[in-house]
């Protein structure tokens, strides 16, 4: 999530200490401001989340948001998580099997191929299609959030809508459960 793009803005800005120099691989550029990391079920429904600083280690914000919720793997053991190519290493892995957690992920370059690569493509495109709900849709990437209050404030609005909408959904009996298009005025 971008928060500032002058030199100046940086500067000034209440984000400042916070808010970070990243880089976006699906822009192709570099950019400063914040992370949203999330947990999701395969429909989209938000399980738990973190904002961090666009340096933030995804591995350890996992770790971290696992540990700040554990009542979420307590009664589900065995659970499968589906994440990038970033989400790599012998150490880390483990940590996540010791949860009962397997990892999905696309085999890294140098890598021997990983197991259920074939399934990892379908499953990728939902996770690509939560987060274009989250940028087109929810219109997260123009937050317009200039202090950390502001910011939390409206990622927390946005979590907070696609969570109604699937539920919503989900009760009324619709065959998409994320489709917000009904509710777009």
């Amino acid at each position: 999530m971008e928060c500032g793009r002058s030199r100046e803005t940086v500067k000034r800005s209440d984000l400042a200490g916070w808010a970070q120099y990243g880089y976006c691989a699906s822009h192709s550029r570099f950019f400063w401001g914040l992370r949203l990391h999330l947990v999701c079920t395969l429909q989209g429904l938000p399980v738990a989340f973190a904002l961090t600083g666009a340096k933030a280690d995804e591995r350890e914000t996992l770790l971290d948001l696992l540990a700040a919720e554990p009542h979420l793997l307590a009664a589900r053991r065995g659970q499968t998580l589906i994440g990038d190519k970033n989400y790599y290493g012998l150490t880390f892995e483990q940590e996540l099997a010791q949860q009962g957690i397997q990892l999905l992920r696309p085999t890294r370059k140098g890598e021997r191929q990983r197991p259920g690569g074939p399934l990892f493509k379908p499953l990728r495109q939902i996770i690509e299609s939560i987060n274009q709900t989250f940028k087109g849709q929810l219109d997260l990437e123009q937050h317009r959030g200039r202090t950390p209050r502001g910011v939390i404030a409206r990622v927390m609005q946005r979590i907070l809508a696609l969570t109604a909408v699937i539920w919503h959904n989900d009760h009324t009996g619709q065959a998409t459960p994320r489709q917000l298009t009904s509710y777009d005025h």
